[in-house]
C-alpha cells in the first residue's frame, strides 16, 4: 500500500476527522484542505501506536480565494464552521494572501501555499472530494511523515532557528519520541 493510500485509510478511520472534513466540505469553501497537524499528527499518532489520538490546538482550514484578502473573511468562515461544530478550534486562513506574511512570491492555490510551510512533514492536505472520497495534498509526498522525520522546507527558505524554534516549542519529540529531526544545524 502506497503512502498515500495508507493515509486515506488512516483519514477514513477516523470518525472525527471525518466530521470535519464533512463540516468544511458543506461550506462551499474555495479550494480548501484541512492541513498540517490535521494529517501530520494522525500518522505520527498511528506509527507510536497511541490509542487516544493527540490533542490539536486547532484545525488548520486553507482556502484559497483571491477576491477576499481580508482577515475579516476568515473570521466569518470560522464562524460559520464553529456555529456546526463548537467544540472545534477552527482556524481559516486564505492562502490567497499569506505570502505577504510571509515573504514568498503570491502562491498560485492552496497545494502551493502548503508547499512552502516550514517542515516537509507538515505541508500536507487533506479534503473530500464532490463523491466525498478523501483526497490527499502532500507537494513533497508522504515519505517524511511516515518515516518520522522531521526536516526543515528548504523551499520555504526560512532561517533554520525557526524550524528548531518549531520543534521544541510545539514538543515534538516529546509527543512522539520516535521522531528524527534532521536539521541543517543539527540538534
Amino acid at each position: 500500500m502506497t503512502d498515500t493510500a495508507m493515509t486515506e485509510a488512516l483519514i477514513r478511520a477516523d470518525k472525527w476527522r471525518m466530521d470535519c472534513l464533512a463540516v468544511v466540505k458543506t461550506a462551499g469553501l474555495p479550494d480548501w484542505l484541512v492541513v498540517a497537524g490535521f494529517v501530520r499528527n494522525l500518522i505520527w499518532d498511528h506509527l507510536h501506536g497511541k490509542t487516544i489520538p493527540t490533542p490539536l490546538n486547532d484545525v488548520d482550514v486553507a482556502i484559497f480565494d483571491p477576491s477576499d484578502l481580508t482577515p475579516a473573511m476568515e473570521q466569518d468562515i470560522e464562524s460559520i464552521l464553529r456555529s456546526k461544530r463548537p467544540k472545534v478550534n477552527w482556524q481559516v486562513r486564505n492562502q490567497a494572501r499569506m505570502h505577504l506574511r510571509n515573504g514568498h512570491a503570491p502562491y498560485r492555490d492552496t497545494a502551493d501555499a502548503i508547499s512552502y510551510y516550514p517542515e516537509q512533514a507538515t505541508c500536507v492536505g487533506v479534503r473530500l472530494s464532490a463523491a466525498s472520497e478523501v483526497e490527499v495534498a502532500a507537494p513533497f509526498g508522504l515519505a517524511h511523515n511516515w518515516n518520522l522525520s522531521i526536516t526543515p522546507n528548504p523551499k520555504a527558505g526560512y532561517v533554520n532557528s525557526v524550524f528548531m524554534d518549531r520543534v521544541k516549542s510545539k514538543r515534538w519529540l516529546e509527543t512522539w519520541p520516535a521522531l528524527e529531526v534532521e536539521s541543517r544545524c543539527g540538534m
